[in-house]
């Protein structure tokens, strides 16, 4: 079988099956890795394992069958040490094995940023008991925002604005943590005025920026996206300023997803994910390049040419409200025919659902962000998912 690159991805959700769809239009090979079986990329690549990305043995095992040109992790909870050794024996990790050991944990990155690079951040602490969570919030002040240093899509993140809500709190982090280290970041919660993703390419001629995109979550998690997002042209600077130190520091070739809180022209470091991003989905209707197609450029150092925006556009999720292992989806005609722009939708194709798992996602594109917020929110509540159960 002839192919330009053999792909080995560690993780296949949504944004792994996009993934997967922008390499093989460039003619790789990719065999997608799962806990499950089925998962989204695994319907679309040309092979798949199921195996726990947290079992090293297993993760070595899945490489070393496989032999691939660059290995590609798509979520947080890996053996990143496994990574790093299989680094060392001449595997490519993208973007790099320091990336991912320094990402998969928010107090490998925050040290970077914060301590290493002298970002501004926000005040924070660690904690890995209730005593050392009361004592985090005393140094951040309240509110507070608690998180695990592990975890994705907001799981296990609270805000906490009264004493008496802390051991909830912590309760909670350590519920929905990833991986097996009972560790939450208590951070200074910051009076923002909006966040922003800043999508950041590194490629062998040079660091890459896409248009910010600004977004909106509910329980820690992303309910919409848009593309453009409003900023100066100095808050932007500054952005884009932070983020290409972070990349450059932490070295190898692909898309990061670094996160801003952005306070009147204060730009606030808040986050990063060497890896497509989910607030990035709406690059799929407004730019010429998705997130996707950049990440897979980069990977497999293919040059990119200028990234242009189509048009203000916006995406919104959809949602599933219970738990079942039998799904059908109906409305799709009409969330297409949805009036006032151009729209998209994309069925994630997850085998089950549980109560706020994200299912898929509507895109729109119009005249201005406004408007293609309110499409996609409309093209969204028009997909209804039949539960069979």
């Amino acid at each position: 079988m002839a192919f330009t690159a053999k792909i080995l991805l560690l993780g296949s959700g949504e944004l792994g099956r996009e993934f997967v769809i922008s390499a093989k239009r460039l003619g790789a090979y990719v065999i997608a890795c799962d806990a499950y079986e089925g998962a989204p990329a695994m319907q679309v690549a040309d092979g798949f394992e199921v195996f726990s990305m947290l079992d090293g043995e297993l993760l070595r095992a899945a490489v070393e069958k496989h032999q691939p040109d660059y290995v590609v992790p798509e979520v947080e909870a890996i053996r990143t040490e496994v990574l790093a050794e299989l680094e060392a024996e001449g595997f490519t990790i993208v973007p790099s094995a320091r990336a991912t050991q320094m990402t998969m944990n928010r107090d490998g990155i925050r040290e970077v940023a914060a301590v290493e690079l002298g970002l501004r951040t926000s005040r924070y602490r660690y904690a890995e008991s209730l005593e050392e969570v009361l004592a985090g919030a005393e140094h951040t002040g309240l509110p507070c925002v608690i998180k695990p240093v592990m975890s994705s899509s907001g799981k296990g993140q609270s805000t906490v604005r009264d004493a008496g809500a802390l051991e909830a709190a912590w309760d909670y982090a350590v519920a929905n943590m990833r991986g097996d280290r009972k560790r939450v970041i208590v951070e200074e919660f910051v009076d923002f005025d909006y966040e922003i993703t800043l999508l950041t390419i590194r490629t062998r001629d040079g660091v890459l920026f896409c248009p910010p995109i600004g977004h909106r979550q509910e329980r820690g998690d992303y309910q919409e996206s848009w593309q453009p997002a409003a900023m100066s042209a100095q808050a932007i600077a500054d952005a884009q300023d932070m983020a290409r130190k972070v990349v450059d520091d932490l070295g190898g070739y692909g898309i990061f997803g670094v996160e801003f809180f952005v306070k009147g022209e204060e730009v606030i470091f808040s986050e990063l994910s060497p890896r497509p991003h989910d607030t990035g989905m709406v690059t799929l209707i407004s730019q010429n390049l998705s997130e996707f197609d950049l990440h897979a450029r980069a990977v497999m150092g293919l040059p990119i040419p200028a990234i242009a925006l189509r048009g203000p556009s916006a995406s919104a999720v959809i949602l599933a409200d219970r738990a079942s292992e039998t799904l059908s989806y109906a409305g799709l005609a009409e969330a297409l025919a949805t009036e006032g722009g151009e729209v998209d939708v994309r069925i994630f194709g997850k085998p089950n659902s549980r109560p706020y798992r994200r299912m898929g996602v509507a895109l729109a594109l119009a005249g201005d962000t406004d408007a293609a917020r309110r499409v996609a929110a409309e093209a969204a509540g028009k997909v209804r998912i039949g539960y069979g159960d």
